[in-house]
């Protein structure tokens, strides 16, 4: 290929594509064992597009990650932001709470450079793994290859199964497809003016964020879950059902409670609002969901716990 190639940093973090089991096998696999390093040699035709360099951020299962690891990957990607030698980074990360970590992402680094997430939902070691084809088809795209149009200013990606979608919209849809990623709103389209209108949030200082636990509500689900869930938390997202709805029962133990409230939905899809009946004055998720207004709640309380300042925020 003429010209100089891109540098492309890939920083790893575990996850099934860095999985290991028996040969051949799909499942009874242990996430996080295979370095970033042996991931890029087992992907050779990455040096046709590229010039990689890798780091091991941590090497977890994605249901492990933290506050602390997130402020960590926040913020070595601020750092190859204003290297000019590097044009592009790639983040390895589990399926299951890969759409979390990309949107804490999106909201703690002004991004003029592409930021790719990638995963796979076949360990390293199965017959046809997945996590080549991601990992490559992440690469070009932070290389500029792939992409039809320059991405806005300010968004994180994620790149699964031959797909782009962007931090704000993804979500895992699929416990078992191959093609889990999809978006919480489909047919809707991305608001990129939303996105780059988001607050950002400056992490850089900070080794960990204020406790939000999402509390989920089901038929006849006793209340004094919240009230446990808000003795232990800075602040509550509560999953509901429909548009964010609840008994009466949680509605009375609501109003005892004195901590930030965001209203979501369990449904992921759609819109919510708040129903003024069961939840006067709380805070509405919008098109987030649940594990999403989690993270941004969490961000918004390091500056602020004034609900009217937090629903300034959730409304952008």
């Amino acid at each position: 290929m003429a010209g100089r190639k891109k540098h492309i940093v890939i920083l790893a973090t575990g996850g099934t594509i860095a999985g290991a089991g028996e040969p051949g096998k799909n499942t009874g696999y242990v996430s996080g064992q295979i370095s970033a390093e042996d991931l890029v040699a087992s992907v050779p035709e990455l040096s046709e597009y590229a010039e990689i360099t890798t780091e091991q951020i941590c090497n977890v299962n994605s249901d492990d990650m933290t506050d602390k690891l997130w402020i960590a990957l926040s913020n070595r990607i601020a750092d190859l932001q204003t290297d000019e030698t590097v044009d592009g980074i790639v983040v390895t990360h589990g399926t299951d709470t890969m759409d979390e970590t990309a949107y804490f992402v999106s909201l703690t680094v002004k991004c003029e450079k592409a930021v790719i997430f990638t995963g796979s939902m076949k360990p390293a070691t199965a017959k046809d793994p997945d996590g080549p084809a991601n990992l490559f088809g992440a690469v070009r795209a932070a290389a500029g290859f792939a992409v039809d149009d320059d991405p806005p200013a300010n968004l994180v990606w994620v790149y699964f199964a031959g797909e782009l979608f962007d931090a704000r919209s993804v979500q895992k849809c699929s416990a078992s497809a191959i093609n889990a990623m999809g978006v919480s709103a489909p047919g809707e389209g991305s608001n990129w003016n939303a996105l780059k209108e988001q607050n950002f949030f400056d992490v850089s200082k900070l080794e960990s964020l204020p406790r939000v636990n999402v509390v989920y509500f089901t038929v006849d689900a006793n209340p004094k879950i919240l009230e446990y869930a808000a003795c232990v938390s800075d602040g509550l997202v509560i999953a509901g059902a429909g548009a964010g709805e609840f008994s009466l029962a949680w509605a009375k133990v609501l109003e005892s409670i004195d901590i930030p409230v965001v209203i979501a939905s369990r449904t992921h899809h759609g819109l919510v609002t708040i129903n003024e009946s069961l939840a006067p004055g709380r805070i509405c998720a919008g098109r987030l969901p649940p594990q999403k207004a989690a993270v941004l709640l969490k961000l918004v309380l390091t500056q602020t716990s004034r609900t009217d300042d937090i629903k300034r925020v959730f409304a952008l």
